[in-house]
Parts: structure tokens; sequence; C-alpha cells
């Protein structure tokens, strides 16, 4: 049972007003009889609407993360749980550990990991150290990389930038990008400069090659509580976050990520996404994200425990033997699925275990998506015909 005493923060920098992972974190611990604070970039964001959220905290002008986040620890008033949702966060959090200790609850982290695991090009050559399979990655500095990366990877390759967080807004530039068409090589060189660029050899897979791994780990690399999941379908197609998925027993994934975690020392909670290579029988390790993942309530087990609770349970001394994984739970992110899934969809959205948005006891947040996705389809349409 959960330390209702003990409030929790979410923590989220990434602009993104449908991160349906914030709503399901404030749902998991304000359901649970946590009171539940929230710092995010919108106040007026769909999740805010919540009525499992005790307070949303504006960004206080001219203050940098740890400055903003003392502030907010001064309005909550006790110590609390601190929870972040993004790379960038999670990156200053942990760098910023010993600042933060006295105001929150928080792994004992080493400062430096999230930033290497986030950190795309850090990330490859981490794996590379560790024998960890990943997709061939090369470093794109400009237009003689693209063209020897193309040559030898071949189209379709996938293109990342290495610290997405860092990408300035209105550029139009995804995280990943499945790259096609030497049209859009030539794009992504004409922002290359100051950033880095990474092209990495495409896995084809094959019908149901998309996996990932959540996982939170104790003070020994050990992990409490995880699951492995399998990809039904993405948004954008091929290179997406999940749309639908289900929880199933992965004993590979579930190795790789174990022993990933145990070499390097991780504690907290952790994402990882893999894709399968039937060709080679080869499960590639695509992103690992150090913080929690959006769609982190697939895996809630019987008894209601998820990643949220169980990094509280453990922050607060009051973990306890988790119960049998609930293998075969499925869920749907409703805005998302829709574009994905086509007529396939709807068949989901009314049978998954878990919808993103729609709780008939919080009814608010999807009301709120729903006005929002409205608003942004009409005014892309406008746009269009003009």
């Amino acid at each position: 049972m959960l330390d209702c005493t003990v409030p929790a923060l979410v923590l989220r920098l990434d602009s993104n007003m449908f991160h349906h992972g914030t709503l399901g974190a404030i749902r998991s611990l304000g359901r649970a009889g946590v009171e539940v604070h929230g710092l995010v970039p919108h106040g007026g964001e769909p999740a805010a609407r919540s009525r499992y959220l005790a307070r949303v905290h504006t960004w206080p002008r001219d203050l940098d993360v740890v400055g903003a986040l003392r502030e907010v620890a001064g309005r909550i008033g006790r110590r609390a749980v601190l929870l972040a949702l993004d790379d960038a966060g999670a990156i200053a959090v942990a760098e910023h550990a010993a600042e933060l200790r006295p105001y929150y609850l928080l792994p004992e982290q080493e400062p430096g990991l999230p930033r290497t695991l986030a950190d795309k090009r850090l990330l490859a050559e981490l794996c590379a150290g560790l024998g960890i399979a990943q997709p061939e990655t090369r470093l794109i500095t400009g237009e003689r990389d693209a063209t020897a990366a193309v040559a030898d990877f071949g189209l379709p390759l996938v293109a990342k930038w290495a610290q997405p967080w860092l990408l300035p807004p209105g550029l139009g530039l995804r995280n990943t990008t499945l790259v096609g068409h030497p049209r859009q090589v030539v794009r992504l060189l004409r922002h290359v400069r100051g950033r880095d660029l990474l092209f990495q050899r495409y896995v084809r897979g094959g019908p149901d090659c998309d996996w990932f791994f959540h996982g939170y780990f104790d003070e020994h690399a050990q992990s409490l509580y995880d699951g492995a999941g399998r990809k039904e379908r993405a948004y954008p197609k091929g290179a997406g976050l999940t749309t639908y998925g289900r929880w199933l027993r992965n004993p590979e994934v579930e190795r790789t990520a174990h022993e990933l975690a145990a070499k390097v020392g991780y504690r907290g909670v952790l994402d990882i996404d893999f894709r399968y290579d039937a060709a080679e029988d080869v499960y590639y390790l695509l992103d690992c994200n150090p913080r929690l993942g959006a769609q982190f309530r697939l895996f809630t087990d019987g008894g209601g425990l998820d990643l949220v609770r169980a990094a509280h349970l453990h922050l607060t001394g009051r973990w306890t033997p988790r119960g049998p994984a609930a293998h075969g739970r499925t869920y749907a992110v409703e805005n998302y699925d829709l574009f994905t899934g086509g007529p396939k969809a709807l068949r989901a959205l009314a049978t998954a275990d878990e919808l993103a948005w729609l709780a008939a006891d919080d009814p608010h947040p999807f009301a709120a998506m729903a006005g929002q996705t409205t608003k942004r389809v009409l005014a892309r349409l406008t746009r269009s015909r003009k």
C-alpha cells in the first residue's frame, strides 16, 4: 500500500500537450490516494484537466530546471517523489540530484548515466563496448558522410538526432525519421551544422518485430518490476511511438535489458526499444530512455501495480514483492491509433484493456484531447486549402 502522506511531482519539459504518459502517471498515483502535482509546459493541456491532479504548477520565470523544482518544492510544502517524464528532465534531475535531494525522493543514480543513455551517439558507443547488438550507426557531419552511408546502408535508412531534446521548435524535425528518398537526406543536411545527426542501418524485421521493455531498478541495479511489450502499431509507422501494445513474455528482450542495467549500474525507471531481425535471429536495441515510457500503463498487474507505483513504493520504503504479470494485457492510444490503424483501430479501441485517454472516472482529459485534436486537424485542412 502506498504511503499517501508522501506527494508526487510529475515533471515534463517536452512541449507535447498530447503526452499521454503524463496523464497515466497522474491517474495511477491519484487513484491510489497520493497527492499529485504537475510541472509541465502547458497549464491548459488535456492532462491538466484530470480530477486526480492536485495542482498544476506554472514554470517560474527566469529560473532553470533546478531553480523551478526548488520553488515548486516550497509550494508543495513537504518532500515529494519526483518522476521525470522526458529525457531532458531525467538528465537535469540526475545531474543535479545532490541539490534536489533535500526536496525530493530520488533514485541513487550515477549523475552522468541518463545523458549517456539518452544521447543516441553515446548510446551507440556504449552498446558497442558492452557487446549489445545495435544496428550499424554513423555520425553524419556533411554531404560526404551522408553519401557514403546511403551507399553502404541503402534506402530506407533511419535518421536520428542524437540529442533530440535540444532541437529547436518550429523546424519540423522529428527525433527519428525513416528516410526512403534522397530528398529527405538533403532536407536533414540543411540542419546538421552544430548538431549530431546519425544514420542507422534499417532493420527490416517483419510481423511482430517491434518490442519494448519497461522496468524499475533498485539501488543494486536489480529489477523490482518490469515487462516486455510488443508494439502492434506505431505512429508514425516504422519509427514512432506505440499506439497499440500488448504485454507478452519475451525472455531475450528481458535478459538484454537486465544485462544492460546491471552493467551500467542503472537505478530507477528505464524504457528500451528493440527490433527483431528474423533473418539474423537477433534483437537489436534501438533506443534507451532513462525515464518513464509513455505507454507504461500497459504493464499494470491484477493488483493495480505499475511502474510509477513501484517507484513510489520503493522510494518511500514500502516495497513488497510483486504479483503475477498480466501477460496478454493490451493498451491503446486513441488519438494516434486512429491515424495509424484505420478500421483496425476501432476494434482495438473497443477491446483494449486500457485506453490512454478515455476513463469513466476521469472524463475531462479525453474531452480536452478530442477538442484540441479537432482544432489541429481543422487548422491543417485550412492551411492545405490555402
